[in-house]
C-alpha cells in the first residue's frame, strides 16, 4: 500500500470484496462497486493483492501425499500467438498449468473402497511442459520427504530426485477419478471459476487469477478472518 495514490479505506474496501465471496470480483466490478471513476488504478490494486496472496502461499511448501497434474487454461491470445498458429501443447489460447494437492489416501477395511481427503493446493502456470520446468516446480513446492502421485508423462521423470517417493500411473479413467481425484476436482473448478467471472484473461495475468484461487481455497474454512488475513499478507508481501 505504500506510494499509493489511493486512500487506505480503498484498500480495505477493495480488500473486503475480494475475500467476501469464493468467486470472486472482476476488477471492473469492484470499480463499480468503490464508486471509482477511472479502471486502471483499481486493476493495479486489485492486481497487486493477488500478487501479495501468491507471494503468501510460495512460503509454504506441500507435504505428505501429493496428487499433481496438469490442466490446459484458455486465455486470450496476443496478435504475435495467433499468427504462429501453434496446435497442441503450446498452442495460442492455451496456457499450461501444473496444479498440486496434498491428498490423504484412506481405505475401509471392510469395503476395501479408498477414498482421499484434502488439504491444501497449489497452482502454477509452465513455460513449457519440458522436464526441467516440472524439476522446478517440485523444488518449489513440496517438502523433501513427500510421497508425489501423477501420470506416467515422460515430463515426470526426474521428481524422485526431489521427493522422498514418487508413485506414476499410465493415464486411465480410473486414475482421473480416484488417484488423482483432487487435481482434477480442482482444475475444473478452476476454469469454471476464471471463466464466470472473467471471461477472458490475458495469458500473462493468469498467474495472478491463479493466485486468488489456490489463496481462497487453501483458506476456504476460514470465514470472516480471511478479510484479516488478506490484510497481514498485504503488508508483509506487497
Amino acid at each position: 500500500m505504500q506510494g499509493s495514490n489511493l486512500p487506505f479505506l480503498i484498500w480495505y474496501k477493495a480488500i473486503f470484496l475480494l475475500t467476501a465471496t469464493k468467486k470472486g470480483f472482476s476488477s471492473k466490478e469492484i470499480q463499480k462497486q468503490l464508486g471509482m471513476k477511472r479502471y486502471e488504478p483499481v486493476w493495479a490494486m486489485v492486481h497487486k493483492l493477488r500478487k501479495a496472496m501468491g507471494k503468501r502461499d510460495a512460503r509454504y511448501s506441500l507435504e505428505g501425499m501429493i496428487e499433481m497434474d496438469e490442466g490446459y487454461f484458455t486465455v486470450e491470445s496476443s496478435e504475435i500467438e495467433k499468427s504462429k498458429g501453434k496446435r497442441g501443447r503450446g498452442a495460442a489460447g492455451k496456457s499450461n498449468v501444473a496444479v498440486m494437492a496434498e491428498s490423504t489416501q484412506f481405505e475401509d477395511i471392510e469395503t476395501g473402497r479408498k477414498t482421499s481427503q484434502c488439504r491444501y493446493f497449489k497452482a502454477k502456470v509452465l513455460e513449457s511442459h519440458a522436464a526441467d520446468e516440472i524439476n522446478r516446480t517440485a523444488t518449489e513446492s513440496f517438502n523433501e520427504t513427500s510421497i508425489v502421485l501423477t501420470d506416467d508423462s515422460t515430463s515426470y521423470v526426474d521428481i524422485s530426485d526431489y521427493v522422498e517417493l514418487h508413485i506414476s500411473e499410465k493415464s486411465s479413467e480410473k486414475l482421473t477419478k480416484e488417484t488423482l481425484r483432487w487435481v482434477h476436482i480442482t482444475i475444473s473448478n478452476a476454469k469454471r471459476n476464471l471463466l464466470g467471472n472473467y471471461h477472458k484473461i490475458k495469458g500473462k495475468y493468469l498467474q495472478l487469477y491463479l493466485n486468488e484461487f489456490v489463496y481462497k481455497l487453501n483458506r476456504r474454512y476460514f470465514g470472516e478472518r480471511l478479510f484479516d488475513r488478506l490484510v497481514i499478507a498485504s503488508i508483509t508481501g506487497l
